[in-house]
């Protein structure tokens, strides 16, 4: 036997012992492949995770879409992370797997967690201590709608800005998931008057939840001084630029001003720095001794920093727990505005960049695409293709011409 046959035949004999290839598990996610508009987010297959120490395995069954995503996916947010990522920061589902030394949890169990990123995935995996029991009685969009809007709503309404019967708040983006949970919680306290600003198409789907419900692109602030004369005790801004000061000048004596987002600087499908600079300037420079002088306070609440950063996963726990218990009650319950698929997030982000969602939009692993996205990005492909093939053929004329 010639020495070529001898190799053949000894390395044909080493994959006959090393045997099939392990195969690996996939799972779908949502991929942001880099910062800009909505064609760099993708549904794609992925290696499956597995459960770390102290961590579990979550079948994820709904996902949350929030206005920090639409941030996120153009790069308009403080040291924005490294491309390509999965997406999403909260999500609900059923534990197929627990890693070591985890004690609380098992293999069943209907939980919500929360991701910093990776929670838009059929599979994830989540340290303990970001995942929580769901109640018997909340179903998974439920679960996915809740933890986010709601713990910011509570956090705002009662740790931070001491409601309390007859006091007056003021909310911006009414329509959306924190303006749906502001006007649930606000419900649970007598007495309370609440302002809310939203884009004119939502005011008949939620102007029974507010006293008062304002335009936000007329003058608002003009009309909420012929409702409040005396100001508000409470203002809840996601908008910041301009709206802080408004925000600011509205506060009564012992009024509190808290910022919770800055949804301003979000005007197009890609990062505007013209819109970060605007916002940023609009905003006037605090001076404490005015606030000493009138009696104002300034705050502001960004729950993925005080859970991600600052490491208060107990309290935010204690937070949830308190919201389960209002759940259970009957006091609380999540608006979900749709619910898409993974294959459908191009469509979900813009509805919400339009603001046109009234509550929560929610993403399902195992929905069906809608047919309409699928034509159209089938069409895009199309069109790119051809373009391709145009430019190819254009090319190649080109150089033939040249060779003669």
């Amino acid at each position: 036997m010639s020495e070529a046959e001898n190799t053949a035949a000894n390395a044909s004999k080493a994959e006959e012992n090393q045997g099939p290839a392990e195969e690996v598990n996939e799972t779908r996610c949502v991929v942001l492949q880099g910062f800009g508009g909505v064609r760099m987010v993708k549904a794609v297959k992925r290696p499956q995770v597995s459960a770390a120490e102290e961590e579990v395995l979550i079948r994820v069954k709904a996902c949350g879409l929030s206005f920090l995503d639409l941030m996120v996916r153009q790069g308009a947010i403080e040291n924005p992370p490294r491309t390509p990522l999965v997406m999403g920061f909260e999500c609900a589902g059923e534990i197929m797997a627990v890693g070591e030394k985890v004690t609380d949890f098992a293999v069943g169990d209907r939980v919500i967690a929360l991701t910093d990123y990776n929670a838009w995935s059929e599979v994830v995996a989540v340290p303990t201590k970001h995942v929580y029991r769901m109640p018997s009685t909340m179903g998974f969009q439920d679960g996915a709608a809740l933890p986010m809007n709601y713990i910011t709503a509570y956090v705002m309404l009662f740790e931070m800005g001491g409601l309390a019967p007859g006091h007056s708040v003021l909310v911006h983006s009414a329509g959306g998931g924190v303006g749906h949970a502001v006007s649930q919680l606000c419900q649970t306290v007598d007495d309370i008057t609440l302002i809310g600003t939203a884009s004119q198409i939502k005011h008949e789907a939620i102007k029974d939840k507010f006293a008062h419900l304002f335009d936000h692109t007329a003058d608002y602030v003009q009309e909420i001084r012929k409702v409040s004369p005396e100001g508000i005790d409470l203002v809840l801004d996601s908008l910041c630029g301009e709206d802080a000061n408004r925000g600011v000048s509205l506060l009564k004596p012992m009024g509190r001003y808290l910022l919770y987002g800055s949804s301003n600087i979000v005007t197009g499908e890609t990062k505007s720095f013209f819109s970060v600079a605007k916002s940023w300037w609009q905003v006037d420079k605090v001076s404490p001794i005015k606030l000493y002088d009138e009696n104002k306070s300034i705050g502001g609440f960004n729950l993925r920093h005080l859970l991600f950063k600052q490491g208060r996963h107990a309290y935010v726990r204690s937070i949830m727990n308190k919201l389960f218990n209002m759940y259970n009650q009957g006091k609380i319950r999540p608006t979900v505005d749709s619910v898409l698929a993974f294959e459908d997030i191009s469509a979900a982000m813009q509805k919400m960049h339009d603001r046109k969602n009234i509550g929560k939009i929610i993403l399902d692993p195992t929905a069906v695409p809608n047919q309409d996205a699928l034509n159209v990005k089938i069409t895009l492909i199309t069109l790119q293709n051809s373009t391709e093939t145009e430019a190819d053929k254009k090319c190649t004329e080109e150089n033939a011409e040249h060779s003669q």
